[in-house]
């Protein structure tokens, strides 16, 4: 197992490596921010001399050199906008992203795995039926519109939870959440809701054909031979081996809802990385995007090596294939 997570560590630092070039590439070698941090009238002078301060005049190895050091000490220099520093922009914007994400995915596994259990168990029952139409109705849906329905029904006509902005936070070390208290879990609950309602449908499908895959198998019939309960041959036998496909795609999911979760944040005007992401766009904040897209690779890249370790720790067939 050790061996797998080393291999594992070293591909990640791999993919790390070349997406710090692609980002590198993107976005400085494309425009010119002396144009913009330069004022129309400034002399070919004065603009040489920001270009000496930003280090463009060097060579372009060289500069991936200086670009490579200074990411490895998260400095990626200070916003075009407010002067701060860019990652210092991005890690205060981080939490709130990160409780989103995590509340999101939650709901969706919570809900998504029992109902497709429950599909999987009973293809031909109308509930099941009906649980699979849903879900196909929670892909179709474009997300925004999810969003402001329940902009609509919650916050505008019944009134029970505010309509967009982040609710006080309690303090957890540098970490600043909003979960922890009623009114910000109100604030919590329909951008999570948001986006749970796609993630929550691809969950049941998901755990539909794994289940349906796996009731055949020879160790749920010879479980149900030896008269184990029902719910020991599902909560143990079938749950078990149904997880590696929950895992992979939750993850993956959850990476994603870390990663672009714009459109949700810019409906609720949810003050995470995406909505800073927009308006650093918008402003031409270069420094902030390449905070933001490095500081998404790692975490994507870190991501990924957790669950391949789940992988090893679900199925012991992983732990050989790889000895």
């Amino acid at each position: 197992m050790l061996s797998t997570i080393v291999r594992r560590l070293l591909q990640t630092l791999l993919v790390v490596l070349v997406m710090s070039g692609l980002v590198f590439a993107g976005l400085y070698l494309i425009g010119d921010p002396v144009l913009m941090l330069a004022s129309p009238e400034a002399t070919d002078a004065q603009r040489e001399e920001i270009r000496r301060a930003l280090g463009l005049d060097l060579p372009l190895g060289r500069q991936y050199l200086i670009f490579l050091g200074k990411a490895a000490q998260l400095d990626f220099g200070n916003s075009f906008l407010t002067g701060e520093s860019a990652m210092r922009l991005i890690l205060e914007r981080m939490p709130a992203t990160l409780e989103l994400a995590t509340l999101a995915m939650l709901l969706s596994v919570l809900i998504g795995v029992p109902l497709g259990i429950y599909a999987g168990l009973r293809p031909r029952d109308a509930g099941a039926r009906s649980i699979m139409a849903g879900s196909v109705l929670g892909f179709s849906l474009p997300n925004f519109w999810v969003g402001l329905m329940l902009i609509m029904l919650f916050a505008v006509m019944l009134g029970w939870l505010p309509a967009g902005g982040r609710g006080p936070v309690e303090s957890f070390g540098p970490l600043k959440l909003s979960a922890f208290n009623w009114e910000g879990l109100k604030s919590l609950i329909l951008p999570a809701s948001t986006i749970a309602v796609a993630k929550c449908a691809l969950i049941i499908r998901v755990t539909r054909a794994a289940t349906r895959e796996c009731l055949p198998q020879d160790y749920i019939k010879f479980a149900r031979a030896k008269g184990l309960r029902e719910k020991r041959v599902l909560g143990v036998h079938l749950l078990k081996n149904i997880m590696i496909p929950i895992v992979t795609i939750g993850g993956l999911e959850y990476g994603q809802v870390f990663a672009f979760a714009v459109v949700t944040e810019t409906v609720f005007s949810w003050p995470g990385m995406g909505k800073l992401l927009i308006d650093s766009i918008i402003t031409l904040d270069r420094p902030v995007v390449v905070a933001y897209l490095m500081l998404t690779v790692v975490f994507l890249a870190m991501l990924n090596l957790l669950v391949d370790i789940a992988y090893t720790v679900l199925d012991p067939r992983v732990r050989l294939e790889a000895a």
